[in-house]
């Protein structure tokens, strides 16, 4: 079969939301670049993964790039451009569409994507940017410390693609292009001998012990109607599963609380002090917009109760990974017909039958979101690793998160790790804003890739405060940015971090560019 050759300044495999910060980056810093993505829709975690932005409490006034902001920005025009508003949305200065408990922007992952293509528009109609939607990478050409080229397929044409640049971004939500460059990387969880983390394991490493993935749906609810979905193929399982450190069957209004990880029953919808799942990541508020426009509230469900942990999908065979991906599909049609059929209500009654999948939602046929949530990546062995006590309330109390001299950007976020393929519960503890230090993006050995999204130099303790979407924007952009520097000045990432002169310069450049390098005094989170 012929294989096509493209070439660009720089190649980013992934289209998540750091790929396409990435791509902005390199391409308003004059780069020619090529983006893949493996599904119909760029966006990663905000529209393939259906996940509505998880952010800090300071968002609205700082700690984001000024890009990010601007992505926010425009998601709220997006909506009071083309929906008619209620008078009390209209005159919101912070709209969110969905009034989640969770977000301040909870929004439909067709207006993520809207909003993404729209700020890419410029350079994919000049001829900036190549996109190749429904790609997957194949394999990596390296030549020593220097990757040379990647195969990539299109999943339906069979076509095959070699793509050649002087620079490679990893943007793919597991680190895909890290094993097949021969690129030195971490899975799973350290233990307390490597890393001296508190919350590390005791004992050894386990490379196989990963946060569970969720593969979300979103569901309005139509009272008198009836949208029950055939019955799962494993229901029965899933309605009988108990993990050993769960209170209750997987199916169920009980939980734990993920700090103190006591047992917790949660509301559905709204009931009087209990938490309503129906607002939990709620993607449209109805009172939002013009009586009538929608019938019901659209919520998006990523929960407690759909988080999948029996097994893992990063380095385990095509085999392993198929019956963990449609286990974790089989979990959240579960969760839905349990809804429909059977789940208690405060009436007395079960099941609310008014319950519809809304498959136009998420871009799908099966109405499951296009990939699983995934939180957790293959890591690169950085130049620096971000620990557990650089950012810990805990351990640094007041003296603040450690201050990195090469930081690069900021972010916030708990430490927040969901339930694990080593069947452990909930870690969720306390965190200090930090900073984003250069050292954790550039790998040991490699020379011209950089990661762009969850697979920067963390641990799997503190990539749970670096996963969510403000910080995987920050590491792609920052990405982008370095690569176009590098390219420019004819230098090495490295040489960057370790010339004080080019670290400033470099760090002035991304000033400029509105990524903001520090925090002011504010407390935990």
């Amino acid at each position: 079969m012929n294989k096509q050759e493209l070439s660009a300044d720089i190649v980013i495999i992934g289209g998540s939301l750091g790929g396409c910060a990435g791509a902005l980056a390199a391409c308003k810093s004059g780069c020619s670049v090529i983006l893949t993505e493996e599904t119909k829709w760029i966006g990663g975690q905000l529209t393939n993964q259906a996940v509505p932005p998880d952010e800090h409490r300071w968002i609205e006034q700082f700690g984001c790039t000024r890009s990010y902001r601007s992505f926010r920005e425009n998601v709220r025009q997006y909506y009071r451009h083309h929906f008619p508003l209620s008078d009390k949305a209209s005159r919101a200065m912070f709209l969110n569409p969905g009034n989640a408990s969770v977000s301040r922007i909870s929004h439909e992952p067709r207006v993520a994507l809207a909003v993404l293509r729209d700020m890419l528009a410029p350079y994919l109609h000049s001829g900036k940017l190549t996109l190749l939607e429904e790609t997957r990478i194949k394999s990596a050409e390296t030549d020593g410390d220097t990757v040379i080229a990647v195969e990539v397929e299109n999943l339906h044409t069979q076509r095959n693609f070699v793509l050649i640049a002087d620079y490679f971004l990893d943007a793919t939500d597991m680190g895909d292009v890290l094993p097949l460059a021969n690129v030195e990387y971490v899975t799973g969880a350290e233990s307390q001998k490597e890393t001296g983390e508190p919350h590390a394991l005791v004992g050894e490493a386990d490379p196989m012990d990963m946060q569970a993935i969720t593969h979300c749906f979103a569901i309005d609810y139509i009272e008198g109607e009836d949208f029950t979905i055939p019955k799962p193929k494993d229901y029965e399982f899933w309605r009988q599963y108990q993990a050993p450190f769960w209170p209750n069957k997987q199916l169920d209004w009980t939980g734990v609380s993920p700090v103190t990880l006591d047992p917790v029953t949660y509301g559905f919808f709204k009931e009087e002090d209990k938490f309503s799942l129906w607002e939990y990541r709620r993607l449209i508020d109805q009172s939002n917009f013009s009586e009538g426009l929608y019938g019901s509230d659209i919520s998006l469900i990523n929960w407690p109760q759909n988080d999948y942990w029996l097994g893992p999908i990063i380095d385990v065979s095509e085999e392993e990974k198929r019956k963990h991906l449609e286990g974790a599909k089989q979990l959240s049609l579960s969760l839905l017909y349990w809804m429909q059929t059977e789940a208690p209500r405060p009436d007395g009654k079960q099941g609310y039958p008014g319950l519809r999948l809304r498959s136009d939602v998420v871009g799908t046929e099966d109405g499951l979101a296009m990939f699983p949530y995934i939180r957790e990546s293959r890591r690169i062995k950085a130049e620096f690793t971000v620990l557990e006590q650089h950012v810990s309330t805990a351990v640094r109390g007041e003296a603040g998160a450690e201050v990195f001299k090469d930081s690069v950007g900021i972010g916030s976020y708990r430490i927040d790790l969901h339930p694990s393929t080593g069947l452990r519960s909930f870690i969720d503890i306390s965190s200090l804003p930090f900073q984003i230090p250069l050292g954790s993006l550039i790998p040991v050995r490699v020379n011209n890739l950089l990661p762009a999204c969850k697979n920067l130099g963390v641990t799997h303790i503190t990539n749970g405060c670096y996963r969510l979407h403000p910080v995987e924007w920050n590491i792609g952009e920052v990405s982008g940015y370095l690569a176009a520097y590098c390219l420019r000045n004819q230098l090495k990432p490295r040489q960057v971090r370790d010339d004080e002169s080019l670290l400033k310069d470099f760090q002035m450049l991304l000033v400029s560019e509105g990524i903001e390098l520090e925090w002011p005094s504010i407390g935990p989170v």
